[in-house]
């Protein structure tokens, strides 16, 4: 079996055009987002767990200046561009788009893909005690299912940075 070599990086409109072509064809989407600012294993498990979901994953990237909002001054560590072309280059991401809201609700509304994946880190509904899932309104309310994959302990980009600079600089 031939697999593709590299994901595509959709604007946003191509990303809406790529869900409804997914619900048209009946294949799953499964829809997630995040920084990814440096990439680790736990983020490359993390992704694989996500296309294991459905048929394809389109990953929402935040873009350079919400990065910047969400986790402070000197991050991104890379810009978006490089980011995208990292995840692309995973087998198991077949899109990526950048997003500039400080949430992904707006995209998933626009997106209503059937399938919202996030890390264990977060928590939905009753369950966990983790970060509240602040798009959990938004994909409820289109229908959509959504799966809190697990945290890989001990992965996690501002630990590294932090591991970087107490031995590295």
């Amino acid at each position: 079996m031939s697999r593709r070599t590299s994901g595509i990086l959709f604007s946003r409109s191509q990303a809406i055009e790529f869900a409804a072509q997914c619900r048209a064809e009946g294949r799953r989407l499964v829809v997630t987002n995040g920084c990814f600012d440096l990439l680790h294993a736990g983020h490359v498990a993390y992704l694989a767990a996500a296309r294991a979901l459905g048929d394809a994953l389109l990953v929402g990237l935040n873009a350079d200046a919400t990065v910047r909002s969400l986790k402070g001054p000197g991050r991104p560590l890379t810009g978006q561009a490089d980011r995208a072309a990292v995840l692309l280059a995973l087998r198991a991401v077949d899109a990526v788009v950048v997003f500039a809201e400080p949430t992904a609700g707006p995209l998933l509304d626009e997106l209503r893909a059937p399938i919202y994946a996030k890390g264990g880190d977060y928590s939905a509904g009753t369950s966990g005690t983790g970060i509240p899932l602040p798009e959990e309104p938004v994909v409820r309310g289109y229908g959509g299912a959504i799966h809190l994959l697990p945290y890989r302990d001990g992965c996690s980009t501002s630990a590294l940075i932090e591991r970087i600079r107490r031995f590295g600089g």
